[in-house]
């Protein structure tokens, strides 16, 4: 009977636990001892599929820089679309709402950039008026300059990003929007497809009435990826075999990224995985098959370190990608893919509320910076220079604001100099009339001239004078008196 039970039990817990009972099971069901048994569940050996973002402050704070200069490029676009670039103060919070700014933002963020922003008073209507320094000018000017001057490169890259591509050509609106992250000019349209007729091709699409770009052939020689470069680079450098990194990424993981026993061995097979060239065409290869598809999934993080490796700044937003997805065959969720190697790419949320998300190659950067700069990314680096600089190093002649109380204009400084001037000629032709008499009379000397200050509080002025008349005489007394006079 006890037997009889205890296979039963054996026959319910195995139900349970979907695994046969050894004779040690037995043993304890015979004898009526009670033992809870637990399966163990297989680790398995590939990446997981959702992973949580690890931040990295080095990229983060590169963002918040990145953050406050793409509120000052508004401004900038802002005050150089006017007619004589500069705007009114008074109509500042007006049209800083449209760039999103609220009500009384706009001056206050103004205010903090001084070495970019100059606020100063019009000489014939007294109105104050918003214009760049010319710290900012040059700053533009740079920018431009390299832009210009990099244009065969942005050929280049144009040509390969087209190549990317299924079919060899993108969509003229998705490459206006991602110019800057790729270094061509505002009107690349003109200066660079229309001017390279045997690079690209500029036509309308009939089903859609959309103007695409086209790759006009395919150049073999620029079918080589930025990896494969890289790759060489650690080959004849460190002297790794070729077989181990054939198919490799560098790989830097960010600081407090927990890495066990089994990713290890998943990221071992994967930097094994051989997997297609973004450059090549797959068009005809079965993709039913598991292996293919894991070949796939491995050529989509070829395919964005390329997109990344043709930026100038070796980053783009996750916002850009997702307009060339269906063009290069990229996965639907781009963020979790993303997230599945953050060895190669970093994800940075600052900016926007975070709701923007910018997608950083990894092996570009050091600690913040980028590892191989070109003029272009040092003539927009020096835009963040300027935010950096303290408020108290801008001079106080032309980049601070100067609250004067009843100012005058330039003319009028200029009359109002030719006066001081005029009073000090009299007032020493007076001293050396007087002679030795003038200096017992020091202390009840009248100061007769044409000027009259501008100030309110002139009583306090004036103890200023007496004191000094004490102890440096008139002349002195009354350089310092219209000095303050003019503050």
């Amino acid at each position: 009977m006890i037997k009889f039970f205890a296979l039963t039990a054996s026959k319910f817990r195995t139900a349970q636990l979907g695994s046969k009972p050894t004779i040690v099971y037995f043993i304890h069901e015979a004898l009526g001892i009670n033992v809870t048994f637990t399966r163990l569940k297989s680790q398995s050996t590939s990446i997981p599929k959702r992973q949580e973002r690890v931040r990295d402050h080095g990229y983060d704070n590169y963002m918040e820089i990145e953050k406050k200069m793409r509120k000052v490029l508004k401004f900038e676009d802002l005050i150089l679309s006017q007619t004589n670039q500069c705007l009114p103060t008074a109509r500042l919070d007006t049209l800083a709402c449209r760039l999103g700014f609220k009500q009384f933002e706009a001056g206050r963020f103004v205010l903090k950039f001084p070495h970019i922003f100059d606020i100063y008073e019009h000489p014939v209507q007294r109105v104050l008026y918003l214009r760049l320094t010319r710290k900012a000018h040059l700053q533009i000017h740079r920018e431009n300059s390299a832009i210009i001057a990099q244009i065969p490169e942005s050929v280049t890259r144009l040509r390969k990003l087209l190549m990317l591509s299924n079919t060899g050509r993108l969509r003229l609106e998705h490459v206006r929007i991602a110019r800057k992250e790729f270094g061509l000019p505002d009107d690349f349209e003109y200066s660079v497809v229309l001017s390279y007729p045997q690079y690209f091709r500029l036509f309308d699409a009939t089903e859609n009435r959309n103007k695409y770009i086209e790759a006009v052939g395919r150049d073999p020689d620029l079918a080589v990826c930025a990896i494969e470069k890289a790759r060489e680079k650690e080959y004849r450098i460190k002297g790794i075999d070729a077989e181990d990194i054939r198919f490799s990424f560098i790989v830097n993981f960010p600081p407090g990224f927990k890495i066990g026993k089994y990713y290890k061995i998943a990221m071992w097979k994967w930097q094994r995985l051989p997997y297609w060239s973004p450059y090549e065409d797959v068009s005809g290869y079965d993709m039913r098959s598991l292996e293919a598809q894991k070949r796939m999934e491995k050529r989509a993080v070829a395919t964005i370190h390329e997109l990344l490796s043709l930026t100038v700044e070796k980053k783009i937003t996750l916002e850009r990608i997702a307009h060339f997805r269906i063009a290069m065959n990229l996965p639907n969720k781009l963020k979790d893919f993303l997230l599945q190697h953050q060895g190669i790419f970093y994800i940075s949320t600052r900016g926007n509320h975070g709701k923007l998300h910018t997608v950083f190659l990894r092996e570009a950067y050091r600690k913040g910076e980028l590892i191989e700069p070109n003029d272009l990314y040092l003539a927009r680096r020096s835009l963040g220079d300027l935010i950096l600089l303290s408020p108290r190093k801008a001079p106080l002649d032309r980049e601070l604001v100067s609250y004067r109380r009843n100012g005058v204009d330039d003319d009028a400084d200029m009359v109002q100099r030719r006066n001081v001037e005029n009073d000090l000629e009299r007032f020493s032709v007076k001293e050396n009339f007087n002679g030795n008499e003038g200096t017992n009379q020091d202390s009840n000397l009248v100061f007769s001239s044409d000027y009259e200050p501008d100030v309110t509080d002139e009583d306090n002025d004036l103890d200023v004078v007496e004191s000094c008349n004490e102890r440096e005489g008139a002349a002195e007394a009354f350089l310092k008196y219209v000095t303050l006079a003019r503050l």
